[in-house]
């Protein structure tokens, strides 16, 4: 069954972020399409999967276990599963970034 969901259809969310968790609709994917203000990010936290970005527009640094780096447009990054991992907006325009899950459901752990 082919499914689209409107943004008129979704639950109201507190941010710009839009959660997407794709086992209801049959799919084994699932994704954040984050849009954060400077300085906004998750905190350090953890999947039983591997979790990969793609930045669309802004900067944002990125922690993925010991690794520290600078990630801008068009820029991929992967966390493996289990790996404490997260971003920061660096600003100074928002952070456009698409977070995408190998899991149906998300299963997110916060570390901080």
């Amino acid at each position: 069954m082919a499914h689209i969901i409107r943004a008129a259809d979704r639950p109201p969310s507190s941010s710009r972020t839009i959660k997407f968790e794709g086992e209801a609709y049959g799919t084994p994917i699932s994704f954040f399409a984050v849009d954060n203000d400077p300085g906004e990010g998750p905190v350090l936290h953890t999947y039983p999967y591997p979790e990969t970005w793609v930045v669309r527009s802004g900067r944002a640094e990125v922690v993925i276990g010991e690794v520290r780096f600078e990630a801008g447009p068009g820029d991929i990054g992967v966390a493996p599963a289990g790996v404490p991992h997260k971003f920061t907006n660096l600003g100074p325009e928002r952070l456009d970034i698409v977070c995408i899950h190998a899991a149906g459901m998300m299963e997110q752990v916060d570390l901080e």
